[in-house]
């Protein structure tokens, strides 16, 4: 039975197939909530045709907040082996996507990362997770991830540790990102401004916590390669009751300013979202039900 190290909290869970007790709580095998074309990643992603996201459930992070609860914290979704996620992501490739968009498969990285290895896709991969990640899985990643797509979360052990019970995040995310950074390199786009090689750090401005924000933003200019694109997102919405100061409303049109104009100030390439974005309605809808014959969805 694997004893789990791969996440940075490291608990030693023991993890069968179908079943764990680790942090993430989830078995060995990957569990896939959704496999679909998403129109609603950064235009660099999505494209016109666009990503072919499959949406993993279980999280090492778990944030309190999370606007994919049902996946992240209550794992809904059907457990797939090594050839049976292979061939699915045949079938998303088959649907015409730009890519193929693994997200959050970080628990799950030696089964995924196993069924790219038996059919490589030939469209670009994109490992799209937290930003909690090991320097180690990112390496291991070598030569089967072309593109990296990091949240930059949280910038105090207070925040982090109030939201995610992981106090330490900020150092472990920058160096996992500055790892994603360095084995990616500079950013590779083609002819239609799509991302075909780079890391894209998203960062999610939290009512409340906007200095936190200026500090990440910071953090970006200062110790990622120059021209890494950033994605300054204000699409919180409060999903999930919460007693936590701020979590409870939107953002509001200074507080995402304030960060959209640091955002600039520091010459920091990349994407501003609207405010349309802050809306229930664009969190997709997840399986639960043990049917693989569904998969890819094909429902908005």
């Amino acid at each position: 039975m694997p004893v789990c190290t791969l996440c940075p909290r490291s608990c030693h869970a023991p993890r069968e197939d179908d079943s764990g007790l680790g942090y993430c709580a989830m078995g060995w095998l990957p569990v896939v909530a959704r496999a679909a074309a998403h129109d609603w990643e950064e235009p660099c992603i999505s494209g016109t045709r666009g990503s072919g996201t499959v949406f993993f459930s279980g999280c090492p992070l778990g944030c309190v907040f999370c606007q994919n609860a049902p996946i992240s914290h209550r794992g809904a979704g059907v457990r797939m082996t090594v050839p049976e996620l292979a061939e699915l992501f045949q079938r998303v490739e088959d649907l015409g996507v730009h890519n193929l968009n693994l997200v959050n498969p970080t628990h799950f990285a030696p089964v995924v990362l196993e069924a790219l290895t038996l059919a490589r896709p030939n469209i670009p991969v994109v490992w799209n997770s937290s930003g909690y990640e090991t320097v180690e899985m990112v390496r291991s990643a070598r030569g089967l991830v072309d593109v990296f797509l990091p949240d930059f979360k949280y910038a105090t052990a207070e925040t982090s540790a109030d939201l995610a019970h992981a106090p330490d995040y900020f150092e472990v995310a920058t160096k996992a990102i500055t790892a994603m950074c360095e084995q990616t390199g500079e950013a590779v786009w083609d002819r239609e401004g799509l991302l075909l090689r780079g890391t894209l750090v998203r960062h999610l401005v939290l009512p409340l916590r906007v200095k936190e924000s200026l500090t990440i933003l910071d953090t970006i200019a200062a110790r990622l390669p120059p021209g890494t694109p950033v994605s300054l997102m204000r699409q919180y919405t409060p999903m999930n009751e919460s007693k936590i100061p701020g979590l409870d409303r939107r953002l509001t049109l200074r507080e995402y300013a304030r960060a959209r104009d640091h955002m600039k100030e520091l010459s920091l390439p990349g994407y501003c979202q609207g405010k349309e974005a802050a809306d229930a309605a664009f969190t997709p809808a997840f399986l639960d039900r043990e049917s693989t014959r569904l998969f890819p969805h094909t429902e908005p």
